[in-house]
């Protein structure tokens, strides 16, 4: 018997686009054999379209957004769900980038419901997408990382000078600028003096509430693609060689303007800090399914930790399916392996008693 799979993408956040790259990459690669497949389009204004079955791999991002059938019209999703008398999915697929997604919102709103899903929980999910959540983390796991300073809009509009002193003394031009819940490089700039600092601030909040600031180094960006729930396994190293400034957003997702090195060309001692140092981010996370852990390597094979993503993309040039596929798994095979992996997850959970 097929196995009901719900698909879910698209969603609010500023990586709108990048799920829908994602979602028609996953479509290609799914066994129509194996799975009944039902696409779920959160639109932008957060409408929520429930589609017709998918028979066959959709062609183009377009036809993910409008041609989910006649039938197709906005839904009370929840109430959708929760009329059903069976449990409406064997499993969903989230594949949502950002906030009201990757963030952990979804994840508790498919827990309530109490159905399998793919990828990280609650906690890993909106752990990992809060940069400094996520690095007071990595602080209590003893993950060696670069310096940071982080603040909330209120405390920029109230102290601004007294908060650029402050990055100027804890932190080393240039520096980086993120919004501290985001991910895909999405409000990202590097700041090499004071007036880009303040602007590259401005655009952070623009945003989120909560930015982050942290201080350059110079060093190679590797890649690793962790896979599992308890017992997670490691891929090869990748090391991303962008042509632009910093490996922003376009260089993700709209051009080939970076290069990338898999399996990357470091020692075994390094690659086996970063093996450890990804088991380790990924379990302080408490994470499930899959994880990007990624590193800055400096010429003196010092390992700093940057950050992990709990949900990474599935586009064709995206370095987590890229990284498993030079470790010997294939696309569809990663794919079967995350179901495997969140249906795996779901039933543990049911032999946990609540009263």
């Amino acid at each position: 018997m097929k196995k009901k799979l719900g698909l879910l993408y698209g969603g609010q956040s500023a990586e709108h686009e990048v799920s829908l790259s994602t979602a028609k990459a996953v479509t290609q690669a799914l066994n129509y054999d194996q799975y009944e497949i039902v696409p779920i389009y959160i639109t932008r204004e957060g409408e929520w379209v429930k589609g017709a079955y998918l028979t066959a791999p959709v062609e183009t991002v377009e036809a993910l957004q409008f041609n989910q059938g006649k039938d197709a019209q906005p839904h009370d999703i929840s109430s959708f769900l929760l009329s059903q008398q069976e449990r409406p999915f064997d499993i969903v697929f989230p594949l949502l980038h950002g906030t009201y997604g990757e963030d952990g919102t979804v994840q508790g709103f498919l827990e309530v419901l109490n159905i399998p899903y793919v990828g990280c929980g609650v906690l890993a999910s909106s752990a990992g997408m809060d940069k400094v959540v996520m690095k007071q983390l990595f602080e209590i796991a003893g993950l060696k990382q670069v310096p940071y300073v982080y603040f909330i809009r209120k405390e920029w509009q109230k102290s601004q000078q007294a908060l650029v002193k402050e990055m100027e003394e804890k932190l080393t031009y240039p520096m980086f600028v993120k919004p501290a819940n985001l991910g895909s490089s999405v409000g990202v700039n590097k700041a090499s003096n004071q007036q880009e600092l303040i602007e590259a601030i401005d655009v952070a909040f623009k945003y989120d509430r909560k930015v982050i600031i942290e201080t350059g180094v110079v060093a190679r960006e590797v890649e690793m693609a962790v896979l599992g729930n308890d017992e997670p396994k490691v891929s090869v190293p990748g090391e991303i060689k962008p042509l632009t400034d910093f490996y922003d957003y376009d260089s993700k997702y709209k051009d080939s303007s970076t290069e990338l090195l898999i399996p990357a060309p470091v020692s075994e001692v390094v690659e086996q800090k970063m093996t450890d140092m990804a088991k380790r981010a990924f379990k302080v996370l408490d994470g499930s399914g899959l994880v990007r852990a990624d590193f800055f390597v400096t010429a003196d094979d010092e390992v700093l930790i940057n950050e992990v993503n709990t949900l990474p993309g599935f586009t064709p040039v995206s370095m987590y399916p890229i990284l498993w596929k030079n470790t010997g798994l294939s696309y569809p095979e990663l794919i079967e392996a995350l179901i495997t992996l969140g249906i795996e997850r779901f039933e543990e959970k049911q032999q946990l008693h609540f009263q």
